[in-house]
């Protein structure tokens, strides 16, 4: 069984209507967020979400991959240092 690890998902949407996917997404995933903070940037017309999760790097990787093709969103992952198991 792979440990578990921190990281930290940046989330930049430039496209609102891809609002509703992100969120089903997120939702989809729900049991390794352990926190989420979302920014909206009115003057830029965009929304900044940061995600903190707590989970096996494959499903960390498949959320990343999976919310930046999201048309007009951006995503990256940044991963602590530190494995949990």
């Amino acid at each position: 069984m792979e440990e578990n690890r921190v990281a930290l998902l940046g989330v930049i949407v430039e496209d609102p209507e891809s609002a509703e996917a992100l969120n089903a997404l997120l939702h989809q995933y729900k049991d390794y967020i352990i926190g989420r903070m979302g920014l909206p940037y009115r003057q830029r017309h965009i929304n900044i979400i940061s995600l903190v999760l707590d989970a096996p790097s494959d499903v960390i990787s498949s959320l990343s991959g999976k919310v930046g093709m999201l048309p007009g969103v951006s995503c990256k992952a940044l991963y602590s240092k530190v494995s949990h198991g």
